[in-house]
């Protein structure tokens, strides 16, 4: 699997045209790409653990994209809480 850093990398050669802490902007970028891969494990977590067939609500014609909107916003709001961004994030930042 490769990883695509151009954004990052891109986003971080127009900050040197300002006065900004590289190091620090670098950081807060390693950080949201972090965050959004936890995001993402989670969302693979809740659409298995939510793929069983509930006998509680009827199949709807939409019910697979509201599940996976919901999916969405919870993997979200969630990222960041579980501790796996912040150990990625440790881990890229000392091979740095």
């Amino acid at each position: 699997m490769q990883v695509d850093t151009s954004v990052a990398l891109m986003n971080s050669q127009n900050l040197k045209s300002f006065n900004v802490d590289k190091s620090a902007t670098t950081d807060t970028l390693l950080k949201e790409q972090t965050d959004k891969f936890e995001a993402f494990f989670i969302k693979q977590v809740l659409d298995i653990a939510m793929s069983s067939d509930n006998k509680l609500y009827p199949k709807d014609a939409g019910d697979k994209i509201y599940k996976s909107m919901y999916n969405d916003t919870m993997s979200t709001a969630l990222s960041g809480q579980f501790g796996f961004s912040e150990m990625i994030f440790n881990f890229l930042k000392e091979g740095r």
